[in-house]
Formats: C-alpha cells, structure tokens, sequence
C-alpha cells in the first residue's frame, strides 16, 4: 500500500455527500419533534380553555 502526499490527498474526490440517509433522517426527526410538541401544546389548550383538566 503506498502512502499519499497531500498534493494526492486533495486530488481525491467522491465519496459520501451531505445530503444521506443520516442526513434526510435527522430533519424528518426533527420535523416530527416539531409537529408533536405543537400537536401537546394545541391539546393542552383546548383542555385549559375547555376546562377539562384532570385533576392531580
């Protein structure tokens, strides 16, 4: 195996884009986060001004 001089190293090209799987997953997550903490927020609400909260 023959070592490679940085001149060669930056010659290198290809590889894994930003844009993968890992990526397109942790913004669907995220996404998701989002959608059920206003999806929480919404209910509790409606249950606060409907004054249907369960007592503790």
């Amino acid at each position: 195996m023959q070592e490679l001089d940085n001149r060669q190293l930056l010659e290198i090209s290809g590889g894994a884009s930003w844009f993968s799987g890992a990526f397109f997953n942790s913004i669907s997550r995220a996404i998701e986060t989002v959608m059920n903490a206003g999806r929480s927020l919404g209910s509790a609400i409606r249950r606060a001004v409907s004054g249907t909260i369960c007592p503790v």
